[in-house]
């Protein structure tokens, strides 16, 4: 059975038992304890975890995922993956065991075809329905039934939902080691394929567990582990799931797979990187330094080094990228759709890097034969920091390379400069002082979640009831209302700021942020006290508020316009939307064009003229998305969704405040774009009353100019290329007259007189006018030139020019010393700069005396 086969046929088997079939998630999880989606059950947690009201009852997926930990030891195994794909079936308070295990046991020995007789079940050791369920439903004989305790029972946290799995294992037979089962056997012969994990406690912070007054039922099974034994293959790279990967990674390093241990090694490994590399760049993932962009350029890092190892320089982009579409692309259409970026991405980045390990070998291997030379093992971690932090040299590229060597890198000594890079980066910052999860999540139990009011001017005060009230440090609180007008943070759009005024109390609200998925916290400076139960009167500032839909519904319009001017592959990568500017990330990999850029900016404002109405839509996820509506970064959508047409070219998925029509932004005017990093770009923007404050300021500005310039403003431009002509000119004539001056310094200094050496103080000059002096001098017949003195600006220069014996270079280190500084140069010029004027005549004295 082929990859293909192998999802349609799960996919259809729970299809027609009643599940709802729902799309990959990304590999961007809306849970920000997440760096990754981990598994088959993260886009539904919300739902396990009782925050959110799944839309179905049953679910099925083919989950995207990746986990990093295994990312070392990625080719040496051959069924280690980062990214893998994930089966799962689903059910919220719906079925439970019997049928979970009916649906599993039906879809293994009959859609799948494995032989029952290899087949192993272990189950929790207090979970004796399971086990009776196995027996008596499903069939299978009670001694491949075993128990085992904690590694049979899942939680998802310290506290919280949890339960008894059973997991369901493959007999490899004899030829992998010892029988035995799961429990006793060799774990290279029974496989582990499938979790089943029954939902039906909670665990309370003492430990204790409850039973759920509603159970679920959350399954995964590994897809390519599945597929490896569905077709009793000896490793998961020898599936038609890898065929193109492993063909194009052999034709990048021109071995074949078996020629050596170390080649297998390197072709699994630019194999399994190249697909994974490939699906997060499709789901939004850039290359960086810091979280999920690091981890996605150590893999592309990994997979070119691999490729190098074995002696090839061909680029390796482009053929992973294409290896990976001929096998994914039906499944995720995305990796089609944006080839052109991705293949951008990800070889912009190859490209970098590059040059990066050409200059950080470099240097690798200057410290390796200096550190042999000197007989120790263990690499200097200050010298591993250095090539990190100057270089882009990973730590674990480093460690590798050192391991093929024979040495270690002194962690310890890394770990500290990180650690001391890492408290420069905090010094600055301040946390916020604001209420545990678990304080939050006992106000939404209580109360539920806080209902938002405040979309219409006409809601901006309210009054409503508090239902919670946390007090924190320094006089400040987090209060929880009923109701609110207050929007809390989210889709880029910043929370509202106001007051929540009650008879004993006001709190001056600073933020508004969204806690335990749905309850809006008002955080700010407590006056009195606010008391639960009473009755309030919620205010936001409505002046700020409606610069703030200004500026988002602008930012629709600039994200629909980059995608007009520049191509469909624009995709944002955040933003923000403050009442004084909005700010806008978007996936680009090369500048924009001027012409672009006017095209954007006019594009913009030609739908703010056409003033057209702003539209919002109630829609199912699945109608929004046939309406072409597009989705913005991090936001997070369920089953019903708001779609907001702005004018005729931006409908988008959002959740946020917008203007009634596009008139009311006022002008809009793009202050900046530049790079902040590889294949990312911003805009930043301002639109309304701050855009026309920004025209008036230009325009004084402009005036200014004009008025010293003594010409008109629209003249402003030739008179300015006037006085820049006339500035070059004077310059020039300048440099000449100093060029002059110079050489006659020169011809005093050498003079009638023949002597092979001269050693002089010459103040007034600083380094460069010496050295082009010293030059003139040794060019006038003086065979060794030292010059010194202090410049204008009061700082010491010292020269020294040779024929390269004495070296230049060794006379400036020792003379440097005398005048408080130090300098470098060639072993026939020198040059220093010091601190210390009172020194320049013993450094003359010392520098006669070393000429003789």
């Amino acid at each position: 059975m082929e990859a293909a086969e192998l999802r349609s046929r799960f996919l259809s088997y729970f299809a027609e038992r009643g599940h709802t079939v729902v799309p990959s998630a990304s590999l961007i999880p809306h849970d920000p304890s997440l760096l990754f989606t981990i598994a088959g059950m993260v886009p539904f947690k919300p739902y396990f975890a009782g925050e959110e009201v799944p839309p179905f009852t049953r679910a099925v997926s083919v989950q995207k995922c990746f986990r990093a930990p295994d990312i070392d030891i990625i080719g040496t195994t051959a069924r280690h993956l980062t990214f893998f794909e994930m089966l799962g079936n689903f059910s919220f308070g719906d079925y439970f065991k019997e049928d979970a295990i009916r649906f599993a046991w039906g879809l293994i020995t009959e859609g799948f075809g494995f032989d029952p007789e290899r087949l192993w079940i272990t189950v929790h050791i207090s979970d004796t329905d399971a086990a009776d369920i196995w027996r008596d439903v499903a069939g299978i004989r009670a001694e491949r039934i075993q128990r085992l305790d904690e590694d049979n029972f899942w939680a998802m946290g310290d506290t919280g939902p949890c339960g008894p799995c059973s997991e369901i294992y493959f007999d490899k037979g004899p030829d992998f080691g010892a029988d035995g089962g799961p429990a006793f056997g060799d774990g290279d012969r029974f496989v582990e394929f499938w979790n089943l994990v029954f939902m039906q406690n909670s665990r309370g912070s003492d430990g204790s567990l409850t039973d759920l007054p509603r159970k679920n039922i959350d399954t995964g099974a590994g897809f390519e582990r599945v597929l490896l034994l569905q077709n009793n293959a000896s490793s998961i790279f020898t599936t038609d799931l890898f065929a193109p990967l492993m063909e194009a990674s052999q034709q990048i390093i021109g071995k074949k797979y078996g020629s050596s241990p170390t080649t297998d090694i390197a072709i699994r490994r630019i194999a399994e990187h190249g697909r994974a590399m490939s699906m997060l760049v499709a789901d939004g993932v850039l290359p960086g330094n810091e979280g999920r962009g690091y981890v996605l350029r150590r893999i592309i890092r990994r997979a070119i080094l691999a490729a190098r190892r074995e002696g090839s320089e061909k680029s390796i982009a482009e053929a992973v990228l294409n290896a990976t579409i001929e096998k994914m692309g039906d499944a995720y259409p995305v990796l089609v759709n944006d080839r052109e970026t991705i293949s951008s991405v990800l070889q912009r980045e190859e490209e970098t890097f590059s040059r990066t390990l050409r200059a950080g070998m470099t240097l690798l291997n200057e410290e390796v034969a200096g550190a042999k030379k000197s007989g120790t093992t263990t690499f200097p971690g200050t010298t591993a920091f250095r090539l990190h932090d100057t270089h882009g040299f990973p730590i674990e590229l480093t460690m590798e390379v050192l391991e093929e060597q024979g040495m270690t890198v002194d962690r310890d000594g890394f770990n500290a400069e990180m650690d001391l890079q890492r408290e420069r980066a905090r010094s600055a910052a301040k946390l916020k002082a604001v209420g545990d999860d678990s304080a939050h999540r006992a106000i939404f139990d209580e109360s539920g979640p806080t209902t938002f009011l405040g979309r219409e001017v006409a809601r901006y005060s309210l009054e409503t009831s508090v239902v919670g009230v946390l007090t924190l440090e320094d006089g400040r609180a987090e209060v929880f209302l009923h109701s609110t007008p207050f929007y809390a943070e989210s889709g880029g759009q910043v929370g509202d700021t106001g007051a929540i005024v009650t008879e004993s109390g006001r709190l001056v609200v600073s933020d508004t942020q969204s806690v335990a998925g749905g309850l809006v916290s008002h955080r700010g400076q407590l006056t009195g006290e606010i008391i639960v139960g009473q009755t309030a009167v919620a205010t936001i500032d409505g002046a700020r508020r409606e610069a703030i839909r200004r500026n988002h519904t602008a930012t629709h319009l600039l994200h629909a316009a980059l995608r007009t001017v520049l191509g469909d592959h624009v995709r944002q990568q955040g933003s923000l939307v403050a009442p004084d500017r909005l700010r806008f990330d978007f996936a680009h990999t090369k500048g924009v064009a001027r012409e672009e850029f006017d095209a954007i900016v006019e594009m913009v404002n030609a739908d703010v003229i056409n003033n057209d109405d702003v539209e919002t839509i109630d829609a199912t996820k699945q109608e929004a998305e046939k309406m072409g509506a597009v989705a913005f970064f991090g936001d997070k959508y369920g089953d019903r969704v708001r779609v907001v047409r702005a004018g005729a070219h931006s409908l988008e998925f959002c959740g946020g405040t917008h203007v009634h029509r596009l008139g009311d932004i006022g002008h809009i005017q793009v202050v900046s774009e530049a790079s902040i990093g590889s294949g990312t770009r911003r805009i930043e923007a301002i639109s309304g009353s701050a855009s026309v404050r920004r025209s008036r300021e230009l325009e004084a500005v402009l005036g200014t100019v004009a008025t010293t310039l003594k010409a008109s403003i629209d003249d402003v431009i030739p008179a300015l290329e006037r006085v820049l002509e006339r500035q070059k000119e004077t310059d020039k004539a300048l440099s000449a007259l100093r060029q002059t001056n110079l050489a006659s310094l020169a011809g005093e200094l050498r003079g009638g007189d023949d002597r092979p050496i001269v050693v002089a103080r010459v103040d007034g000059y600083d380094v460069d006018d010496l050295r082009t002096v010293a030059q003139a001098v040794r060019s006038r017949g003086a065979r060794s030139v030292v010059l010194a003195g202090v410049s204008q600006d009061h700082k010491v220069a010292l020269v020294v020019a040779t024929p390269g014996d004495p070296d230049a270079k060794a006379l400036v280190k020792e003379l440097g010393g005398l005048i408080g500084g130090g300098g470098g140069g060639s072993t026939e010029l020198a040059t220093a700069g010091g601190k210390n004027p009172a020194g320049v005549e013993s450094a003359l004295s010392r520098a006669t005396e070393l000429l003789g």
